[in-house]
């Protein structure tokens, strides 16, 4: 087992560069199914999410070259199976992916239904709806998607019934080899559902109005190879603006895309941090003591469900009491119990939690529940007085490249610590 061991109270002072997103990378690795040739794809995140992904392709058949840490070049012209892995898909949610770019060229998809961190149930309705729209008859048998199209792919208009980024992204990359015009209306809009389209477009699509309410995606007969780059990662940005403020520090925040940090700026400033937008970075400072809010999550550009549980952990740390509501998940509150073990004052009744600001936290062994909430419990760390172990942080580490050094960089005192097989955390009963 390895862990974080934390020594908070330490203001974080420098600069941090954010990498690729991962949100972005582990969706456009897939896409790369539908290209005919090679794909370099720059600025890829090393997370274990996008290692996993990675091995999926090659177990199907693709070329894939690591050109060095941060570029991959993939040719999956001589895939030789349309059906995942299961076990290395069912580890990742974005595996879901699969099936998109499989029905879009080969009209026949087996990929096993998503795997991540566990919010609830993770419904492929959605995702089935569009695929079924475009021709294809859609199934789940002996823990598999079925995904079939023999008569081929065919443009349709399709309306989805919740905003979904998986469906999104999934039924645009079906319908990119589809024969004539897709409309997708009521779509996400998340900065990585645009980059996807950016990728596929650079690789010859046709695909308009990503970022907007309705996509429209226009059939090419193939797609060829080029280079593209990964945009920054929003929500890696958002956890080190947290943690600057949670620590009452200064760090500039580079290699961003400020626009789309937006939505946690605005939520800083109503706490009274300071944030300077630059071309590329942002400058994020607190000297000043932090104020409630309420946060309320919403798809972009609302406020993004992968940081409500940091925002909750900065939020006990603020004067008086605040309201999250988490509009997105149904079971996004299980890190609240580790919180409370540092001595956090929050109550959970259904999808909202009320936090009473208590000006500190104590060190506490922890775990990751999940991705975001294992950010979470490292900036609670990083703020709170004492000694704080988390475990469990493969979770982290499936969305965080070089979390430990990034964090080492500007001041933190965290270490990497191997724990021998067998042994745990001491935990209070």
């Amino acid at each position: 087992m390895t862990k974080y061991v934390i020594r908070g109270k330490r203001q974080l002072q420098g600069e941090i560069t954010i990498s690729g997103a991962k949100n972005a990378a582990v969706a456009i690795i897939p896409a790369a199914i539908l290209v005919k040739g090679v794909c370099r794809i720059e600025n890829v995140p090393k997370i274990s999410d996008v290692t996993k992904m990675l091995e999926i392709l090659k177990e199907m058949g693709a070329e894939v070259r690591l050109v060095n840490s941060s570029c991959v070049e993939i040719d999956c012209t001589h895939i030789r199976t349309q059906t995942a892995p299961q076990d290395m898909a069912r580890s990742i949610r974005a595996s879901y992916y699969l099936a998109g770019a499989l029905l879009g060229r080969f009209h026949h998809a087996k990929v096993p239904p998503p795997g991540g961190c566990y919010f609830g149930v993770r419904p492929v309705d959605q995702h089935f709806k569009g695929f079924n729209a475009l021709g294809a008859t859609t199934d789940i048998q002996n823990g598999y998607m079925l995904v079939d199209a023999p008569n081929g792919i065919r443009g349709a208009n399709i309306y989805l019934d919740v905003v979904s980024v998986g469906a999104t992204i999934n039924i645009m990359l079906a319908a990119t080899l589809a024969d004539g015009l897709t409309v997708i209306e009521n779509v996400a809009k998340e900065p990585h559902i645009v980059d996807v389209a950016n990728f596929l477009n650079s690789m010859g699509a046709r695909i308009s109005g990503a970022g907007t309410d309705v996509i429209k995606v226009r059939g090419v007969k193939e797609l060829a190879g080029g280079t593209y780059t990964i945009i920054p990662d929003q929500i890696e940005a958002g956890t080190y603006m947290v943690a600057t403020a949670a620590t009452g520090g200064e760090v500039l925040i580079k290699n961003v895309i400020p626009k789309h940090l937006e939505c946690i700026t605005a939520k800083l400033i109503e706490m009274g941090v300071t944030v300077e937008e630059r071309d590329d970075a942002v400058l994020v400072r607190r000297a000043v003591p932090l104020r409630k809010t309420n946060v309320k999550t919403m798809p972009y550009p609302g406020f993004p469900t992968d940081m409500q549980p940091q925002a909750v952990v900065l939020l006990c740390y603020a004067q008086g009491t605040s309201l999250v509501t988490e509009s997105v998940w149904d079971n996004r509150y299980r890190y609240v119990d580790e919180l409370k073990r540092m001595g956090a004052n929050i109550q959970v009744d259904g999808k909202v939690a009320v936090i009473e600001g208590i000006g500190d936290l104590t060190g506490a062994p922890v775990k990751a529940c999940d991705l975001r909430a294992g950010a979470a419990m490292v900036v609670a760390g990083l703020a709170a007085s004492g000694v704080t172990e988390v475990e469990d942080i493969s979770h982290i580490e499936r969305g965080y490249e070089d979390l430990v050094e990034k964090l080492k960089s500007v001041g933190a005192d965290i270490t990497r610590v191997e724990v021998p097989d067998g042994t745990a955390l001491r935990r209070a009963q």
